[in-house]
């Protein structure tokens, strides 16, 4: 559009329904300080009232006709999204541009809403085996909005106001931030149409870049009596935008993605030592973090730690040409199936128009999956071993862990 808006599309022959929503770039990276946890927060506000319906009627209007509506915030992205029949693809995309642009943030509703994340916050503290996730962010990237909480600290949110939220879309809500997407039983040429009519008329007027990411590390570790002990360990790894990031991927799924990963098969099959234990890689557009994740009991913290350093290692010596292959069968498989859906379909429209202002062909990405070789994934192990940076994150009895110099001692050894 004119004014920055993106639209794209993908109609998806057979079906009968369509995903459809508007992806913001504007997540939890880019909040100040000050602001820290007002995305979220604007996204629960959105189906809150907007100047012609009130929460009951958005709810209804969707739900009327069979379909459903949501939406997420991350860290880089806010997104507001439905699923619908292709009769009612134009009622989705009205539903959805009404409460991303016409959101009223009324005083009674904001204090509703306030209480109902203040719960969502605590529930996320009394969730090991998701605070701990925040905390390792925190530790990679301290003293940065990417490494801050995307619900942000509860004395935060007990403040704001309709002036922070509102604040917040005139700041970063400019067209130029603003995607459209939709696939399924879609028409390109109406959804553009709806489009223009619902957000041709906003001024573009610029916004400012989030601050770069910079890994750090170091160690975030917390005490406390529970059944298991928390581990969690990253390395700088690859960005959207860097073409390392497929051999990341590959790599974690090698290493730890799976039941045939050699991390699961050493630590829990042959060990016993765990009942949950993999490793993922997490992309933004200028950075990225290989993570892995293991629970365990207390008195097993310390070889489980050590196992996995060494496992590291070995990988960056000896990964089979076998594994690779298997890890690439598994990458490519769960794209592919995903997109049997609209809605994945749909997200990675946006996704992908988001970091790259296009959307590479299915074959294309197939192609650089193909392409990473075992050698690829090997260097990629030398690398974060080489490095001897990490941030590693425990929490619950975990007085028997290695200390964080220990740690990166018997990486560099």
């Amino acid at each position: 559009m004119a004014n920055g808006v993106r639209v794209v599309t993908e109609n998806m022959p057979g079906l009968a329904s369509a995903s459809l929503g508007v992806w913001v770039t504007a997540g939890g990276r880019h909040e100040r300080l000050e602001q820290n946890g007002v995305a979220h927060f604007l996204e629960h506000m959105a189906f809150k009232g907007t100047k012609t319906r009130s929460a009951l009627q958005i709810a209804e209007a969707i739900e009327d006709v069979g379909g459903y509506i949501n939406a997420y915030t991350s860290r880089e992205i806010t997104a507001y999204y439905a699923r619908i029949l292709k009769e009612d693809v134009g009622l989705a995309l009205d539903v959805i541009g009404d409460i991303v642009l016409n959101s009223i943030f009324d005083a009674h509703e904001i204090e509703v809403e306030r209480h109902v994340i203040l719960q969502e916050i605590g529930q996320a503290h009394d969730t090991p085996d998701d605070v701990i996730f925040d905390w390792l962010q925190e530790t990679a990237f301290p003293d940065q909005p990417l490494g801050r909480t995307i619900l942000g600290p509860a004395e935060r949110v007990s403040t704001f106001t309709n002036t922070d939220l509102s604040g917040f879309v005139d700041e970063r809500y400019s067209p130029s931030n603003i995607i459209v997407a939709a696939a399924g039983a879609v028409d390109h040429d109406e959804i553009v149409r709806k489009a223009e009519a619902l957000f041709g008329h906003l001024s573009d007027h610029g916004v400012v870049a989030p601050e770069p990411a910079a890994f750090q590390g170091g160690e975030c570790r917390v005490e406390k009596d529970l059944e298991q002990a928390h581990f969690a360990l990253a390395f700088e790894s690859a960005g959207y935008r860097d073409p390392r990031v497929y051999t990341a991927q590959i790599f974690a799924t090698a290493f730890g993605g799976g039941m045939s990963s050699r991390l699961f098969q050493e630590a829990r099959e042959k060990r016993g030592l765990c009942y949950t234990v993999f490793a993922q890689t997490g992309a933004y557009s200028d950075a990225g973090l290989l993570t892995i994740y293991a629970g365990t009991g207390g008195e097993d913290i310390n070889e489980l730690v050590n196992l996995t350093v060494d496992e590291l290692k070995r990988a960056a010596d000896d990964f089979s040409a076998a594994e690779i292959a298997r890890a690439r069968a598994q990458l490519k498989a769960g794209l592919l199936m995903g997109l049997e859906s609209p809605s994945s379909r749909a997200e990675r429209l946006a996704r992908l128009l988001a970091i790259w202002d296009r959307v590479p062909p299915l074959e294309e990405t197939v192609e650089q999956i193909d392409a990473v070789t075992t050698g690829d994934a090997r260097a990629y192990a030398a690398r974060l071993v080489e490095q001897s940076r990490a941030a590693l994150a425990l929490y619950g009895p975990v007085s028997q862990a290695p200390a964080f110099d220990q740690l990166t001692a018997r990486l560099a050894a």
